[in-house]
């Protein structure tokens, strides 16, 4: 309600704006001013420049700092986040302070030297000190603010440490899949060319790896533990966006990308700070990437270590649930499968496409 009230008001500021700017000039012209070399509303449009410049620069702050959005900034949860935060603020800092000079001299500069029939111009050709001021200071403070960013977006997808959790996110019109590795952690191969109804993600179950994979319905990630995100979409180029975690990579079809992060508060940690029972992390799309981009969201959920680990191991394979794709498992390979994907502990035998998976529970 607050931000409609401030739209309208400004609505209404910029069409009183308009509306005297109208009526000086028909006043204008009853007065003659067409035959005048300097318009009598010379000075009041001067002394508006400057109230354009106060109005406008306060504006520029109440909304930087969220007068119109108490979410403007999210809560931050996650290590590398602390170093993105300071450097967002540190440019801020520097090239605000940069623009608020720069329009002070502009409009101070239009006020002052407002033209007058009493005043002739200044010819300043060229100053060598001056360009060399105006040019190398900015380059230097410029190069400075891209190495710092370069060193934290090499170290965030850069090779992960060790104990990281890997996690697999693909995006594809209009929706999110993740692949956790199963209980040997690995993440099995991939083929766009097994994409189909049902495998979606095109896993390639000649690679043993992949037996154990499974596809969840949530995102989990474990508190205080690095966790990998491999990247990679369908379809068209998509953008894995977690603002809480200041975390945001294109998947980009065709070219895998990476970015790892240790998160720093759990679910019900956020849930206890920001006092919304219901809050949950989201994964959202963060490319316009068709007509049903706003649908592009998925569920995050921050565990306790022990908790996550609990989930973890009560997940089924995604080939124990979808048991009709063991016939795209090698033969030297079906024994190893089936073990793997629990498919022995299932309740009754059964036969798929010909091969005996027996039970031995």
């Amino acid at each position: 309600m607050l931000n409609l009230v401030v739209v309208l008001a400004v609505v209404l500021i910029i069409a009183i704006l308009i509306a005297l700017f109208r009526v000086s000039t028909l006043v204008g012209i009853v007065k003659g001013d067409t035959q005048r070399q300097v318009p009598s509303g010379n000075k009041v449009q001067a002394f508006l420049l400057i109230v354009f410049m106060v109005v406008g620069l306060g504006a520029f702050f109440y909304y930087s700092f969220g007068g119109l959005n108490d979410d403007y900034v999210q809560p931050l949860a996650s290590e590398h986040g602390v170093i993105t935060d300071r450097l967002f603020w540190i440019t801020m800092a520097i090239t605000g302070s940069v623009f608020v000079v720069t329009q002070i001299f502009l409009f101070g500069f239009s006020y002052k030297y407002q033209h007058s029939e009493n005043r002739k111009a200044f010819y300043f050709p060229h100053n060598n000190k001056l360009e060399l001021f105006w040019t190398g200071v900015p380059a230097i403070v410029l190069a400075l603010l891209i190495l710092s960013g370069w060193r934290a977006w090499v170290d965030i997808t850069g090779e992960a440490p060790e104990d990281a959790e890997v996690i697999e996110v693909v995006g594809y019109q209009y929706a999110w899949s993740v692949r956790y590795g199963g209980s040997d952690k690995k993440l099995g191969d991939y083929d766009y060319k097994k994409i189909d109804a049902t495998n979606q993600l095109g896993i390639d179950f000649s690679d043993k790896d992949a037996f154990d994979d499974f596809i969840p319905r949530e995102l989990h990630v474990p508190k205080g533990k690095p966790v990998l995100l491999q990247i990679r979409a369908r379809d068209v180029i998509h953008s894995v966006f977690i603002p809480h975690f200041r975390l945001q990579m294109n998947a980009v079809p065709g070219m895998p990308t990476r970015f790892w992060f240790v998160p720093t508060k759990s679910t019900e940690d956020m849930r206890e700070e920001t006092g919304n029972p219901d809050f949950n992390y989201e994964l959202v799309c963060n490319k316009i990437c068709g007509k049903g981009h706003f649908a592009m969201k998925y569920t995050i959920v921050v565990d306790e270590p022990a908790d996550y680990e609990a989930w973890y191991n009560s997940q089924d394979p995604w080939l124990k649930q979808n048991a009709d794709y063991l016939s795209e498992v090698p033969q030297n390979l079906q024994e190893a499968a089936q073990i793997a994907a629990k498919l022995d502990d299932r309740s009754e035998p059964s036969s798929i496409d010909g091969i005996a998976v027996s039970s031995t529970k």
